[in-house]
């Protein structure tokens, strides 16, 4: 499955919110420096759609706000 993902890192909160099918804003509260944002992210989505976080797998975007990823094996 691909989702598309808006990223709000420096956020006040770590929170996925989904706002059309397969389109989700994930908001966390790290910052977007050496990819700790993305990897935060990765891990509320597999928190989120209760999966492995190794399961997700970032596509595009590691640099933007709007990203890609791939999501293997949903239940």
């Amino acid at each position: 499955m691909i989702i598309h993902v808006k990223a709000k890192p420096d956020g006040y909160e770590d929170r996925v919110e989904k706002t059309k099918e397969a389109h989700f804003t994930v908001e966390t509260r790290e910052p977007p420096i050496r990819g700790r944002a993305n990897q935060a992210i990765i891990r509320l989505l597999g928190e989120y759609f209760k999966i492995p976080a190794f399961k997700i797998r970032l596509i595009k975007g590691a640099r933007e706000k709007s990203k890609i990823f791939e999501i293997n094996e949903l239940k």
